[in-house]
């Protein structure tokens, strides 16, 4: 196993890494719409939230040498499901491969976020 880690994405708030590489994959930790150059969460919508987090991703899947392009699984969390069409329209934008997805609403998230995701991806 080889752990990632970015300054491009926010670092890991707890005991868990931001990514693990084992097996030809990459594992990433769920990511949520902190922005990493000042550590908050900025973003207000759930299209600018969601739009956070896939740049999050991003940057830790290109810390790890892959991409969102060979992402084959996505667990994507959502505070309320009435912001599932927005979502869909910020996730497709990203994820143009159309992994595998499961997509569930929750009671609550850290920080009280809007969303959260984690990928699998080949590397």
């Amino acid at each position: 196993m080889d752990y990632v880690a970015t300054t491009n994405a926010p670092g890991a708030i707890g005991p868990y890494s931001q990514a693990i590489k084992a097996g030809g994959f990459l594992f990433t930790s769920g990511q949520i719409p902190i922005n990493p150059a000042s550590g908050t969460v900025e973003a207000q919508t759930i299209e600018e939230q969601a739009t956070q987090v896939c740049e999050n991703l991003k940057a830790v899947a290109e810390a790890a040498g892959t991409s969102l392009d060979k992402t084959v699984k996505t667990t994507c969390f959502l505070a309320d499901i009435s912001d599932f069409a927005a979502f869909n329209e910020v996730y497709a934008k990203y994820f143009t491969g159309k992994p595998a997805r499961s997509c569930v609403a929750v009671k609550d998230l850290p920080k009280g976020v809007l969303c959260e995701v984690e990928l699998v991806a080949e590397l």
